[in-house]
């Protein structure tokens, strides 16, 4: 989840318009869905994610992660291609030296058993006028 959250967002920097995108990670030979490696792992997880732009070209995002930390950070080897172009190649996305979270800020959704869930990731732009004005 943490390359879908930050590959989104270093995308839009970049001026694609990111309708979805959704990424999947394989460590060490077991397959996660929306999940990240954990920040304390020393495993490297192969990253794919695919999605889509707002006027429907494909967006990939491929590459290794070898730390992922709070939903904030990824490190790794990672490369991003909208249309069969690349938009970026990076080895670190987002803001590593953010504060984590808080514990349980984001306790787990539909109250079941746990595994992999769906999740909806809603970006708000408020533009306040100047002062002044």
């Amino acid at each position: 989840m943490t390359t879908d959250l930050t590959g989104t967002s270093a995308l839009e920097r970049n001026g694609v318009d990111v309708r979805w995108l959704n990424c999947t990670a394989d460590v060490d030979g077991d397959r996660l869905q929306g999940a990240s490696p954990s920040a304390s792992a020393s495993r490297i997880a192969d990253v794919d994610c695919t999605g889509k732009t707002g006027s429907g070209k494909d967006i990939t995002i491929t590459g290794k992660v070898t730390q992922a930390l709070d939903e904030r950070c990824v490190r790794g080897d990672l490369t991003a291609r909208t249309g069969g172009k690349a938009v970026f190649r990076a080895d670190v996305l987002g803001n590593c030296n953010a504060a984590p979270s808080a514990v349980g800020a984001n306790p787990p959704r539909g109250g079941g058993s746990g595994g992999a869930r769906p999740t909806v990731t809603v970006t708000v732009t408020v533009t306040e006028p100047p002062p002044g004005k």
